[in-house]
């Protein structure tokens, strides 16, 4: 499977290539591939829009930036190799999909109770401005965001620990030991796979950010979230160093400001229309119920969760890594310290 991947993205680069060469030096006017894996309604993928609209509108025309959502150029796991082969020019992603891809950035994605999508995505954002971690030396930033904290969202009332035992529950990336360590059973896989799993009964529910119940119509058969922030999931839209380079200096200047803009941008778009309106629309429509824990449970649950922390800063810093001062870095950004 995986040489069936590559070989794909071997014979996609080529053509990525043709085109990157009939653009010498950016001379006249430029067109720039951006590609994502989730369809295009999702937050994501409105931050996409947005991100093109305002290029184009600062660039007065000379940046057309043409967008390729949905998998449609690339899916999750190629996203990152596909754009160091040029099959995109500009790729969106998850890093903390793949931890061990960005084992300093997947910091962020840990259980540290953000209370929302703006606060986490400008703290994400700060971090990696400070940190300028070596897992992106490749690439230049174009946009960073997060979601907002992920709450299980399940088939079955889940209000105590018990009920959450052997559960199958969507995860990915540090959201996987955060569903093991509560009892459930974490099961990865990117979230276009999510409603077919949900439908066939592979998995019982997801952990995730709520908007997914109307982005991925999944509140047709999710009838339950639990009323417990667990864990963010980090984005970032990314461009090759050498295709970045090659960019003339006032479109550079524009991508900057945009950047500077986005985690505000995005923060308040998901927490403040996209997720507020899918709660709305799934308890109107189809009786999704929110279920809140008890303040005794609430401690239990904290109690699990905290370890997972201490581990990632001890096995972080074994790697050579600066995870004790990413993490008091991230806190201090909080407020904690």
């Amino acid at each position: 499977m995986l040489m069936s991947s590559l070989s794909r993205l071997l014979r996609t680069a080529t053509a990525g290539l043709a085109i990157s060469l009939a653009l010498p030096a950016y001379s006249a006017d430029i067109t720039l591939k951006y590609a994502f894996f989730a369809p295009e309604g999702t937050f994501p993928g409105r931050q996409m829009q947005h991100w093109a609209q305002e290029v184009a509108k600062r660039t007065n025309g000379k940046v057309e930036v043409q967008m390729y959502p949905g998998g449609s150029l690339l899916n999750a796991r190629e996203m990152w190799d596909g754009v160091t082969m040029g099959i995109t020019d500009i790729g969106l992603s998850a890093p903390s999909y793949d931890p061990g891809r960005f084992p300093l950035t997947s910091g962020v994605a840990l259980p540290l109770g953000f209370p929302d999508a703006t606060t986490a995505s400008r703290i994400l954002w700060e971090v990696t401005k400070e940190s300028q971690p070596k897992e992106f030396e490749q690439f230049k930033i174009l946009a960073m965001f997060t979601s907002e904290p992920g709450y299980i969202q399940s088939r079955k009332p889940v209000r105590n620990l018990e009920d959450l035992k052997g559960m199958r529950l969507r995860a990915t990336g540090s959201g996987v030991p955060v569903v093991n360590a509560l009892g459930g059973s974490a099961v990865g896989m990117s979230m276009p796979e999510v409603p077919q799993a949900v439908q066939t009964g592979v998995i019982d529910g997801a952990m995730t950010s709520r908007e997914i119940l109307q982005d991925f119509r999944l509140a047709e058969n999710l009838k339950f979230v639990t009323d417990y922030p667990m864990v963010v999931s980090t984005f970032a839209a990314v461009m090759d160093k050498k295709k970045w380079d090659a960019l003339p200096d006032d479109v550079k200047k524009v991508f900057d400001a945009l950047a500077e803009e986005m985690p505000e941008w995005t923060g308040k778009y998901h927490d403040e229309t996209n997720v507020k309106a899918a709660l709305a629309w799934a308890e109107k429509e189809h009786g999704v119920e929110i279920l809140e824990l008890s303040e005794d449970e609430t401690k239990v649950w904290d109690s699990r969760l905290a370890p997972i922390v201490e581990e990632w800063i001890k096995s972080t810093d074994a790697k050579g890594l600066p995870g004790t001062k990413y993490m008091d870095r991230i806190r201090q950004l909080q407020g904690n310290k």
